[in-house]
């Protein structure tokens, strides 16, 4: 005759399931967090490489970040619903735009998909950029004038304390230049990158490979090398910049 188990034993046996439980399912977190990495890193390699065809096919120029509130790099709301913007020259599946780590928080559902931004301060450009030197329309950057393309930020996961902002922001304000944003704080804070893949972030390149970065640059106002961001906020966002000075952006270290 077999014999029952004890009330001891099964809560013996509940309290042990429990314990593997508690030790595997970070573990399993951490792998589906990686698998989304890996799928995130696939999605910015093509926009990358988009860029690239895009500049072969307009005389060496990437696309421009931003022409009016309705036509940008992502998206062209010109007809009320999201079509494919600058950077597709009309056509895409614009599900590569969405980080499978972002989740929309306090962005606008006016587009299908966010989660990217575009390096606007030294390579993208745009209407309504606005430089120390008052152009109001800053050209994008051309290939040939990229040093170092393999270290020079192109795409990457867009994220500040309040969402998603598509337009990627160097740290530093480029005074002296005729290239560049002359934005202001604000909006420079809001050209974060977010570190939501197991703490790192995922970076497009303007060579268009992509690659995992775990540097995360924050401080508090201004600091004495020109860092301009917010350390109690972009911290806690679990935000940051690619580098201190505007090195990793196309500018000076």
């Amino acid at each position: 005759m077999r014999r029952a188990f004890t009330l001891l034993e099964l809560l013996i046996v509940i309290g042990v399931v429990a314990a593997l439980a508690a030790l595997l399912l970070p573990a399993i977190a951490r792998t589906r967090e990686e698998s989304r990495s890996v799928k995130c890193l696939a999605n910015l390699r093509q926009l990358g490489q988009a860029a690239l065809q895009y500049a072969q096919a307009s005389d060496g120029s990437f696309p421009i970040s931003t022409y009016d509130n309705s036509l940008d790099w992502d998206f062209d709301l010109r007809s009320g619903s999201a079509k494919p913007g600058i950077l597709w020259i009309g056509a895409t599946t614009l599900a590569i735009q969405q980080c499978p780590s972002f989740d929309r928080r306090g962005s606008l559902d006016v587009v299908p998909y966010l989660g990217y931004n575009y390096n606007t301060s030294y390579i993208g450009g745009g209407v309504g950029e606005v430089t120390p030197l008052n152009h109001p329309h800053i050209a994008p950057a051309r290939v040939q004038s990229i040093r170092n393309a393999p270290g020079v930020a192109l795409f990457g996961d867009g994220q500040y304390s309040a969402g998603a902002d598509k337009f990627m922001r160097a740290p530093v304000l480029m005074a002296g230049t005729d290239i560049g944003d002359g934005v202001g704080f604000f909006t420079r804070t809001a050209g974060t990158q977010g570190y939501r893949h197991v703490g790192r972030t995922n970076v497009c390149y303007a060579d268009a490979h992509a690659e995992s970065v775990s540097a995360r640059f924050t401080a508090t106002g201004i600091s004495s090398n020109g860092v301009v961001s917010v350390s109690n906020v972009a911290a806690a966002a679990g935000t940051g910049f690619l580098s201190s000075g505007n090195g990793a952006y196309g500018g000076n270290p």
